[in-house]
């Protein structure tokens, strides 16, 4: 599982850098998130993503840099912040999306509808048993 999910990165990054340039698919996947979601705070974007708060840090301050998001402060006491994708944002995520399709789709060709369920019915068992077996909830 370990070199299907390294090969599955270096392939979407190699499309990324091909094609769309201007962001990563780790950048595509919080984009995905706000556009899904609508407005989230860092720490939902951490869960959903499930990537961790440094790293999420780092992706929001890019993607701001670059107008794709926007941060407004919630509360002065604590600056919390709420992100939101821009329509800048919005026009990558739509550009970046085809891409991240055709990568979906070399990567399950020559798997039939059957063996597909089968995966992920045994994935879905086995993030049961390790959910029964932690702390930590996904």
């Amino acid at each position: 599982m370990t070199q299907i999910g390294l090969l599955s990165r270096v392939f979407a990054i190699q499309s990324f850098s091909k094609n769309v340039c201007e962001i990563t698919p780790e950048q595509f996947t919080v984009l995905a998130a706000l556009k899904e979601h609508g407005d989230l705070y860092q720490r939902q974007i951490s869960a959903i993503t499930l990537k961790d708060r440094a790293n999420i840090t780092r992706i929001i301050s890019i993607l701001e840099a670059q107008g794709f998001i926007s941060r407004k402060v919630e509360s002065q006491g604590r600056q919390i912040q709420k992100v939101s994708i821009t329509p800048k944002g919005c026009d990558m995520f739509e550009k970046a999306l085809p891409f991240i399709l055709d990568i979906w789709a070399k990567t399950v060709e020559n798997i039939d509808e059957d063996e597909m369920n089968a995966c992920f019915n045994t994935l879905q068992k086995i993030k049961t048993n390790l959910q029964n077996n932690t702390t930590l909830n996904l």
